[in-house]
This record gives structure tokens, sequence and C-alpha cells, in this order.
């Protein structure tokens, strides 16, 4: 495989692992939610207070963190955009060295 090629397979295997691990997630938070809400109410754990939706709802903003760093976040910033952002800086500070180079040597009277 060339190395261009290998890179596509890497990245592609890597998203196909986010994925699933997402909906591995999914799948854990469903099974979780209904074993709190059973021992809140059928096994009477303290059955007073619905304690368990507070863990279910904390536990749903951290699966939307999750879908959101999966979905959006790795989407755009995958590779190219670290490469683009990576040149990007490179030029800048190149230019930067040319123009102190420029200014250190209209500075200094020549001989």
């Amino acid at each position: 495989m060339e190395s261009n090629q290998h890179e596509l397979y890497e990245y592609a295997r890597n998203r196909i692992n986010q994925k699933k691990r997402l909906f591995q997630h999914f799948i854990v938070l469903c099974i979780g939610s209904m074993f709190l809400f059973t021992a809140n109410h059928l096994l009477n754990y303290h059955d007073e207070t619905n304690w368990w939706i507070w863990i279910v709802v904390i536990w749903c903003c951290l699966f939307v963190f999750h879908v959101i760093k999966v979905l959006f976040t790795d989407s755009f910033m995958n590779k190219n955009w670290e490469r683009a952002q990576i040149d990007k800086l490179m030029l800048k500070q190149s230019k930067k060295i040319e123009q102190l180079k420029n200014d250190l040597e209209n500075s200094n009277p020549t001989k």
C-alpha cells in the first residue's frame, strides 16, 4: 500500500472505531438507565426519591458530548485540518524570520 492509501485506510478505520464506541456507549446508556430505574422503583432502593433521573440526565449530557466529539469535532479537525494549520504556522514563522533577517541587514552598516 502506498503511504497516502495507508493514511486514508487508517483514518477510515479510526472513524469506524469511534462510531462503534459511540454506538456501544448508547447501548450501555439504555441498559444502565433501565437498571437504575429498576433499582429505584422495583427493588425499593430509596424509592421515596427519583434519584435515578439525575444520574441518567448527567449520563445523557456526557453522551451528547461524546456525539459532538465524534460526529462534529473529529470530522472536521482531522489530519488534513492539522496539516493545514501546521503549514499556516510554518509560513507565518518563515515570514517572521525573513523579516528579522531583512531588519538585521538594514540596521547593520556594511563595512
